[in-house]
Parts: structure tokens; sequence; C-alpha cells
């Protein structure tokens, strides 16, 4: 070697002991521009870059019917060599066309410390398949073939593994279906001298969540008696409610959900004697619903028929009546890592008389401060022009009081702060959030 090349390699230790940049990465920025005019002929790692040549599984590969480029350019955890001497591994592709099909026999021989390793994986295609399906096919073979030697080559921690059809929550076997059912029964009794009141609530709900299908049922009623007496005067009044609401949803594809709602209630603060609601309904996502965990923007249309019996004469001389309302819905939620937004807004009008509206507009923000530990905000705010239901001899002194029948107004609005902790272990595993919450109803459950 001449005193000139020794001088030359004396000055490159010298540079980069004074933390010069070495030449590895001086190779990437070649490599890196170059590639702006011609592609790489190997794909890069998760790091960015082709592995070392002293990490990668050294492979010798004998395919009459593979693409060398193709397979090179799609295997950097690879280092593909002429010779088989120098591979670690050595495989062998041989082909046996029958009845039609092409048998790909592709054989894996382990060599050094691979010796005695061996395998062999079978690939078919059809005989008329095309070229470009016969290499991919060839090409998933040879990458499982290889994963049993590559994982114990330093280049395995640069590897990753992915499972191409995600398994669905519904393969496990479970004796309820997927069913959850809810019962709750409470009754509240409080007074004083002057005063009683007694409260009795039940409900009842039902809901299987599945990613093709979404059931919600839910039942309540409620009984509350109220009696005060002051000197001489005994007052008594009493309020009752009862409903069913049901939901079912069905996933035609990543944005689209068919589904129906129906809801059955009696109320004598609305003035209700029995309200029966049909609603088929339609959603269009614009994200995903597999990114819902992450971002929706949801587009609910929902046509509503009301066949309704009152149980007082209404300001419009009403006992009965049946009518057609629509409404249109648009709703954004995000989840970030500090916390989530979802809002929504409504628009409805009864379809004879469009005069007769409302406009919903609701709003949520949940911001983490550490883990389990939440700052809420909560808001909403309508304004309502479609108080078909009021009664036309008002209501009294005592009922205007109590809050026992509903009155006239055009807007109303709701506003809330607060914290929530939670904590310990939520099980189920499914996620399915076509047609929201269901449009009703609130179930309180802690699982441990």
């Amino acid at each position: 070697m001449s005193r000139e090349k020794e001088n030359k390699k004396e000055a490159a230790r010298t540079s980069r002991k004074k933390g010069e940049r070495r030449p590895g990465g001086l190779s990437l920025v070649i490599c890196f521009l170059f590639s702006l005019a011609v592609p790489c002929l190997f794909s890069q790692t998760e790091e960015g870059r082709e592995p070392a040549k002293s990490d990668a599984l050294a492979v010798f590969l004998d395919c009459a019917a593979c693409d060398p480029l193709f397979i090179q350019r799609e295997v950097p955890f690879a280092l593909f060599v002429l010779d088989p001497g120098e591979a670690q591994v050595v495989v062998l592709v041989s082909v046996e066309k029958k009845e039609g099909q092409a048998f790909y026999t592709m054989s894996f021989r382990g060599q050094n410390e691979f010796e005695g390793d061996n395998d062999q994986l079978i690939y078919s295609a059809r005989e008329d398949a095309l070229a470009e399906e016969i290499n991919k096919g060839l090409l998933q073979t040879l990458k499982m073939g290889l994963m049993r030697y590559a994982g114990k080559t330093p280049v395995a921690q640069r590897l990753m593994i992915n499972f191409q059809d995600q398994v669905k929550p519904t393969a496990a076997v479970d004796p309820w279906n997927f069913w959850v059912f809810s019962l709750s029964v409470n009754c509240f009794l409080s007074g004083e001298q002057s005063y009683r009141s007694s409260t009795a609530f039940g409900s009842f709900s039902a809901n299987r969540l599945t990613p093709n299908w979404k059931i919600r049922l839910a039942a309540s009623a409620m009984y509350r008696r109220d009696r005060y007496t002051y000197e001489d005067l005994d007052f008594e009044s009493s309020s009752d409610s009862q409903s069913f609401r049901g939901l079912v949803v069905k996933s035609l594809n990543d944005h689209w959900s068919l589904g129906a709602f129906f809801s059955l209630s009696s109320s004598t603060y609305s003035n209700l004697r029995v309200s029966a609601t049909p609603a088929p309904a339609v959603e269009f996502n614009l994200f995903p619903y597999s990114e819902s965990t992450k971002k929706q923007l949801r587009f609910l249309y929902r046509l509503n028929f009301k066949s309704v019996r009152y149980r007082e004469e209404t300001i419009y001389l009403k006992t009965r009546e049946n009518l057609w309302q629509q409404a249109l819905s648009v709703t954004l939620e995000l989840v970030r890592p500090w916390g989530t937004v979802s809002t929504s807004l409504e628009a409805a009008n009864y379809l004879h008389d469009f005069r007769k509206n409302h406009f919903d507009l609701w709003g949520d923000i949940s911001l983490r401060i550490i883990k389990g530990f939440n700052f809420n905000i909560h808001g909403s705010y309508s304004r309502i022009h479609d108080q078909l239901s009021l009664p036309r001899m008002g209501a009294s002194l005592e009922e205007v009081l109590l809050q026992r029948k509903q009155l006239a107004t055009t807007y109303d609005y709701f506003f809330s702060v607060g914290l929530s902790y939670s904590f310990g272990s939520v099980r189920s595993t499914v996620v399915n959030p076509r047609f929201g919450d269901g449009g009703g109803g609130i179930s309180m459950r802690i699982s441990m």
C-alpha cells in the first residue's frame, strides 16, 4: 500500500475523532439527492434508512419466476448475495402446474448459525394469472419464510409486523351474543312538617354493539307526588311520564349507515297522552368510521311520522293529529391528545308548516389535566317555534311554580362546568359511533 493512501486513511481517522460527519451519514445524503432523480432500488426501513449490511440477513435466492429487482426493493431487511456459500439462508423455488393451477414450492435452508433450521412454504396461483399478481404472491411467501431467520438477527429491532385484516371483536365466543342489559328501580322520599314528596323511577335498557349492527332499546317510567301544607291550605300536585326508545342501525360501508328510530311516550308535563314516532334515517360520515376514535363529521337525516293524542286540547284546537317532521343534524367530534371536542347543529321542521321549526346547537369540551382527570364544559342553546302540544287552557300558578306543565317559549339554554375523574378497567373493545348515542337516554355503569 502506497504512503499516500496511508496518509489519507490516517487523516480520515483523525477527522472522525474530531467529531466530523461520518462517511455513512454522507452516503445517506447522497442517496437522498440521487433518489430525487432515480427511485432507489431498495425500500427504506421504519427508521427511514436501509439496514446496515452487517445487520441484514444474507439470502441466496434461486427463483426463475421472480423479478429480482422487485424482490430486492420490497425486502430491505435482506442482503441478496450471488454465492450460496455466503448466504445465511438459501431459498430454492420450484413450480408445478396442475389442473389450471401453478404451485410454487419455496424451500428455505439455513446455513452457518441457522444450520438445520429449514422450512417449506407453498404459494398457488392460476396459470393465467398476471405476472404482477404472481410476483406479489411470491414476495409475500418469501417474506413469511424469512421472518423466522430475520427475527434472530440485529435487523429484527427495526422490523414491524402488521396484520392486514384486523381481528373482529365479534370473533370471540359470547354467551350473551353481545347484548348488555341494565335495570334500575329507585324510590325517593323526603319531607318536613309542611312538605312531603315521593318519587318513583325505573328504567330498563338493552344494547347490542357490533361493527355491523347497533341496537339500543330503553324504557323508563317516573311518578312524582308532592303535598304542601300552609296554614289551613293543603295542596297536592303530581306528575308522571313513561317512554320507550329504540334504535337499529346497519353499517353499509365505511361512510354510510342506514337505520330507524322509534319512540313511544306519555307525559303530563308535555300534555301527551300517547305519542308514537317511527323515524327512518340515513347517515353519512365524511371520514371513515374506522377513524371514529380520532375524528368524525356525521350528517344525519331523519324523517319522523308522529301519531299523537293529547291530554288536553291544544292551542291549535287539537286533541289528536298525525304529523310529518324532518330533521337534519351535523355533528363534529375530534379527539386529540389534550382532550376531545364535540359539537352538533340540528334543524327540524314540520312538513305541513315550515314555520313550525326548531334549531338546536350544543357543544362539549373535555380537557385532560392528568391521566383520568378532566375539565369539562357543556352547553346548549335552542330556538323553538314548534310547541304544538301546549294546552289551550294554560297552566295554574301552582303548575307554573312547580314546573308541572310546559310553557310557551322561543328559546332555552343549558350550561355547565365541572371536573371528572375516571379509573378502572373498560372491557368492551367494540366501538360503533354510527347515529351517535341514539338520540336519548343516559346510563351509568361502573365495571371493575
